[in-house]
Order: C-alpha cells, then sequence, then structure tokens
C-alpha cells in the first residue's frame, strides 16, 4: 500500500486547492471571530469581573459591524470558492503522511534501535488524548480557547514529556514505603559527564543502587548493572533512557537529613536548570501558561510531586545533549518494589498512576478532535521534534466518501517514532445531528517495530477512532463498533504478508486507541457496554460490563473548573484528582436516572470514578502464538491541564519473547 505524502495526485490540484481554499478562508475566519466574540470562556469572564469600565463590551460594539460589513463583503468570493473546492474533493485523499527527513531535528528519534527479538522481550509505549482543536468559535463551548496558541502548546507538552529520561524509584521493603519526594526532586541525570555521575552516585550510594541506561551512558552502565538487569528482570530492550533507584530497606526506606541535603546540594552545584530554548520570552496567550509554583506542564518547574516522571525541556533544533544534561533536573516516580513483579496494588499485576507527564519513551501516540487544519500543522511541527512519524488531516470533505456533506475532517492525528507501513481509513455512515458535520471515522495502521534474526518483519497494528458523541446515541455507536471490528478484520488480511520473497509477519501488538464517548458505568451505556469489542479486547481499567476498576478514574473533566485555580496546572490537577472529593468536584460523572445531568451539589451517591470515555484495549488474538502480551503500566495523565477537557492515557504493553526466561 502507497503511502499517502500529499493530499492531492498532483501539483495542478493542489494550486487550485490553495486558491479555492484562499477565496473561502476570510469569510470563514471572519465568521469564526464573529461568533467568538460572544461566547465567552470562564476564564474572560473572570478576567473582565474586575473591569469596572467593561472594556470588552465595547470592543464588542465596535467590532461587530465592522466584522459584519467584511463578512457580507467576502460572501461572493466565497461561494465562488465553495463552488470550486466542493468537487475537488473527490480527487482529494483520505491523510496525510510526515515523515520527517532530518532526524536530527527529532530527540526521540536517536533513542531507537532495531528489535531482533533475541532478549526477553520489549515494551512499547502507547498515548492517546482529545486535544478539542476545533475553530476557536466551537471550542469554546468546550470553555477553551485560542486553539492555534493551544495546538502549539500541547505538542510542546507532549513532546517534553516524552523525550525525558525514565527515571523510576523502586522501594525494596515490603512493610515501608515513606520516603521524602523532596529527597528525589533534584536528582541530576547520571547522563551527564563521569564527574557528574560520580557527584551524585557519591551521595546516595550509602542508600540506594543506580542503574541509567541511555545512549549518551557510554561506559557509566557497568558490570553491577547488568548483573542488576538480570537479576532483578525489570529493566528490558524496550526502557531505553531509564534511570533505576533502587531503596534497598535500609533504615526503612528513609534518607537521612545528611543524606538528603547531599543529593540536593550535589545536584545543585552543576548549576541552574537550563532555561528553555524555544524563547521563553515570547508570552503564551493561553492562560494556564503563566508558571506558578507546582506548574510543570513545560518540565521546567522544580516542585516535587510524588508521582511524577519529569525532565527540562530541551531546546528546538540541535543542542548538545550531554552539555545540557549537566544542567538538568529531575524528578522521579516511586514504586514499591514486591516480590517477583513490581505493582502498587496487591490486586494488580502492573503498575498504575495519576501522572503529571506523558511516558517516558513514548512510542505511538494518537490524537482525537485536531479539526482545525492550521491547528494541525502546529501540532505536527511540534511533534516532529520527538515522533519521526505523522499521519494527519485524516478524513474527507463535502459530499465525498459519506452520506452527508463534511464541513470538517475526522480529527484524528497519528504519530509514531517507528516507520507507518500500511494506513487506511474509514468514515462511519451513520453520523447523526451535529456529529454528522464531521467525517468521523476509524484509522488504521500497521507499523514496523524490529526483525527477527530470520529477518522476519516484527509488525504491529494500531487503531484510532471517535465515535459519536451524542448523549442517547447508543444504537449509533454499536453499529460504529461493529464496522470498526470489521474494517479492522478487513485492513489485516489486506495488509498482512506470507510469501517466499517476502516472509511470514510477526505480529507483536494490536492496540485500539480513542474517545468513544461512552463510559462503563454508566446505566445508559448498558448497550456499548456488553458489545462484543470487549470480548475480543482487553481493557486494563475495566472489570465487567458497568463495573470499572476501583483505581479507574474518569478522563472527561467539568468544563466550567478548567481553570480553578486547584487544577488549572499539571501538578495542581494531579493532586486534586488523587483524592475522592477532589474527583467529584472536577470530573463529569457517569448518568443516572436517579441523578440529575448537573455536576453542581452533587457530592454523594457518585458511581464510579468519573466517566471514563477515553478507551486504550489491546488483545491477544491474532498475535504470533510463541510470544506473550501484557500490561506494564497504566497511566493518567494531568500534562494537558488547562488545555482540553480531557485526560490524556497511556499504556505500556510488554511483548515477551520468552526465550530468555528461566
Amino acid at each position: 500500500m502507497v503511502l499517502y505524502t500529499s493530499p492531492f495526485p498532483n501539483s495542478f490540484l493542489s494550486v487550485l486547492h490553495s486558491f479555492s481554499w484562499g477565496l473561502i478562508f476570510p469569510c470563514y475566519w471572519l465568521a469564526d471571530r464573529l461568533v467568538a466574540s460572544f461566547v465567552p470562556t470562564t476564564y474572560e469572564k473572570r478576567q473582565r469581573a474586575d473591569d469596572p469600565c467593561y472594556f470588552h463590551a465595547l470592543c464588542i460594539i465596535i467590532t461587530t459591524p465592522i466584522y459584519l460589513a467584511l463578512l457580507v463583503a467576502s460572501l461572493p468570493f466565497a461561494l465562488i470558492g465553495f463552488l470550486l473546492w466542493s468537487p475537488l474533493q473527490s480527487a482529494r485523499r483520505p491523510y496525510i503522511y510526515s515523515r520527517l527527513e532530518d532526524k536530527n531535528h527529532a530527540n526521540g528519534a536517536t533513542l531507537l534501535t532495531e528489535w531482533k527479538a533475541a532478549g526477553n522481550g520489549k515494551s512499547f509505549c502507547f498515548g492517546s488524548a482529545n486535544v478539542c482543536l476545533l475553530p476557536d468559535s466551537l471550542a469554546r463551548f468546550n470553555n477553551v480557547f485560542n486553539t492555534q496558541a493551544r495546538a502549539k502548546e500541547i505538542g510542546r507538552r507532549i513532546r517534553n514529556g516524552a523525550s525525558r529520561p525514565q527515571i523510576k524509584i523502586y522501594i525494596d521493603s515490603p512493610t515501608n514505603t515513606s520516603i521524602s519526594a523532596a529527597s528525589f526532586s533534584s536528582l541530576v541525570s547520571p547522563q551527564g559527564g563521569d564527574s557528574t555521575n560520580r557527584t551524585v552516585n557519591s551521595g546516595i550510594k550509602r542508600t540506594t543502587s543506580m542503574e541509567y541506561k541511555g545512549d549518551n551512558s557510554g561506559s557509566n552502565n557497568s558490570e553491577d548493572s547488568r548483573e542488576d538487569k538480570g537479576g532483578a528482570g525489570e529493566p528490558n530492550e524496550g526502557e531505553e533512557n531509564t534511570c533505576i533507584v533502587r531503596i534497598n530497606g535500609e533504615d526503612n526506606g528513609h534518607m537521612s537529613d545528611t543524606e538528603t541535603d547531599t543529593v540536593n546540594g550535589q545536584a545543585h552545584a552543576s548549576g541552574p536548570a537550563e532555561p528553555s530554548l524555544e524563547g521563553d520570552a515570547e508570552l503564551s496567550k493561553t492562560p494556564n501558561h503563566k508558571q506558578k509554583e507546582g506548574d510543570s506542564g513545560s518540565l521546567d518547574s522544580y516542585s516535587a510531586s510524588r508521582e511524577s516522571l519529569v525532565k527540562v525541556r530541551v531546546g528546538d533544533g540541535t543542542v548538545d545533549q550531554s552539555t545540557v544534561n549537566n544542567k538538568l533536573l529531575y524528578k522521579a516516580s516511586i514504586m514499591k518494589k514486591t516480590s517477583v513483579r513490581k505493582k502498587k496494588h496487591t490486586d494488580e499485576t502492573f503498575d498504575h498512576e495519576i501522572c503529571a507527564f506523558f511516558p517516558a519513551n513514548l512510542d505511538f501516540l494518537c490524537l482525537q478532535e485536531v479539526f482545525d487544519k492550521r491547528a494541525a500543522e502546529k501540532l505536527k511541527e511540534q511533534l516532529h521534534h520527538y515522533f519521526e512519524y505523522i499521519v494527519y488531516d485524516v478524513g474527507v470533505y463535502s459530499c465525498h466518501g459519506c452520506c452527508s456533506f463534511k464541513f470538517v475532517n475526522s480529527g484524528l492525528l497519528f504519530a509514531s517514532r517507528y516507520p507507518v507501513m500500511d494506513a487506511a481509513y474509514h468514515c462511519y455512515p451513520n453520523g447523526r445531528g451535529t456529529d454528522s458535520l464531521a467525517s468521523k471515522g476509524a484509522l488504521f495502521l500497521k507499523v514496523q517495530v524490529g526483525s527477527t534474526p530470520q529477518d522476519q518483519r516484527i509488525v504491529g497494528y494500531i487503531s484510532c477512532t471517535h465515535l459519536q458523541a451524542i448523549a442517547g446515541d447508543t444504537t449509533v455507536r454499536c453499529e460504529q463498533l461493529d464496522m470498526l471490528q470489521d474494517w479492522l478484520s478487513e485492513f489485516r488480511k489486506s495488509t498482512s504478508s506470507s510469501s517466499t520473497a517476502n516472509p511470514e509477519e510477526l505480529v507483536a501488538f494490536d492496540v485500539i486507541c480513542g474517545d468513544l464517548n461512552f463510559d462503563n458505568c454508566s446505566s445508559e451505556d448498558k448497550l456499548e457496554q456488553q458489545h462484543s469489542l470487549f470480548t475480543h479486547y482487553k481493557d486494563p481499567c475495566r472489570i465487567g460490563p458497568g463495573e470499572d476498576k476501583p483505581w479507574a478514574i474518569g478522563t472527561l473533566l467539568d468544563p466550567e473548573g478548567l481553570y480553578d485555580e486547584e487544577v488549572c496546572t499539571p501538578d495542581n490537577l494531579q493532586k486534586v484528582l488523587e483524592s475522592e472529593e477532589g474527583r467529584k468536584g472536577y470530573l463529569v460523572y457517569p448518568t443516572s436516572k436517579n441523578h440529575s445531568s448537573s455536576q453542581k451539589g452533587r457530592k454523594a451517591s457518585l458511581k464510579g470514578n468519573g466517566r471514563r470515555i477515553d478507551y486504550m484495549l489491546y488483545t491477544e488474538e491474532g498475535l504470533y502464538l510463541e510470544w506473550k502480551v501484557e500490561v506494564e503500566e497504566f497511566s493518567f495523565i494531568t500534562q494537558l491541564a488547562g488545555l482540553t477537557d480531557h485526560l490524556p492515557v497511556a499504556m505500556r504493553l510488554m511483548v515477551s519473547t520468552g526465550e530468555d526466561d528461566p
């Protein structure tokens, strides 16, 4: 299958499309600005409440006639442009595949190594998020605004979080996990020079053993580290650029004040944190970008968070990584280590947490609601600093390919550190109401993640989708889930390869990500909860229909509270969601016939921990029989606090080959 790198098959159609859109855009922009001026967000309302003259009302009175006059004047040109633009959509391709040619531009690209499936396994990390990048006038109905600035900031936060070193702290003591997070809030990365490594290790080696794995570590991976890897069995080929700190259990897991001071002192001795090289002097236009205490959304905060993994922002372009890392400060996650497997709760076999940052070494990213094309370009530009391969502008327009007229695309975007081999898109033909105006559908991708010593390709399948959103459209969503399964089955059959010239491929994973717009606890979503999809694919957060695991939380935030001081930064939102009372105040909860839909005043008898409508599913069916796939980590992420009304989710899968298993 040929991957489409441009929206049209020839340059003439591309030029004609650009010309037609140039005629339409002024009318589109003016209409968007006109509507947006009458739909303020709660952040803007709070700002204007302190204005005695109410200057904004005066601006509306002056600008509205101007917008209307210009809008009327641009309508004839927009009509001509539309008559050219609409028929061109029949020749438009369903997506654009963008590959970063200059790999030095991507901070994360150099971390990848060819997986030969010769070890005991490899982990792959998947992320999914609904980012609400609608035209500004429509985004305001979800209480978010300034779509273009948000797109750039969302991309920066995602790639900064994913490109940081992975630092984990495991506590060996089975009885005591108390340890001051502040003791590790200033750990300097051992990725720097030898002198820095010796300084840090001398400060903490009395109570910990440290192992660091990364491309810049050089000879720092000692024989002790290799022995520890073989003995504990925790690090693996998938944990690239990882720093492991283990507490031996001496002093009941506590570090003495002297040792704490030593660690912090040695960390700060290397100099202050490297400032952002991306031009912090530029004032951000979104409300939560002002750095406050605890605001580490852009990874340059000094405050410590117990569950956080963090790397300070590295600048755009080519930067000497070893030089920068000598000055970087990191945070670490503290995890209790149990007998054989690491886990935080005795009732679960994998790590799960509410994390302030996207997982380190994120391999695949599925985004929804990237509807605005200009915002998609800005987002793609930022993500290309980490992801080499991106599929965006997915969907169809006008009446071509679907039953009704489509004004915007599907809003799906896929980013990967591994090469995309095949891609296919299908539009759901049964959309209703306002959802029918967007070409919502499913994007199917096949990626190559390695090869065997026998030169057989190791591949994985990833599906990204966004279902009908209107409440009560249960049958529509069930039909879309049926189509999703059928299309995925067809895609796998059409892209599978088995011949003498092209050896049979080994399938390592099959994952479905997306905003399914139903939760597992609402009484109104019983049909979706019992769908056959969940018999073939596993949901790590789900016990069964109507029942989630106790640690699973909702992913839909109450839009009215997005800009409250308690939740407007990643660290603050993380702390709020870690408490049951905090979740009741800022998450949308499952609907029930016994409760009204209003969030205000509902503090009791709420079912579950919020509406979890963003899913990550995986299956063991159709994979290579000799391998085993299991969840290693699952995270609810708060790094996009104030930028969207959804919580991103992430899942790390371990593909075990079993060759070196005892």
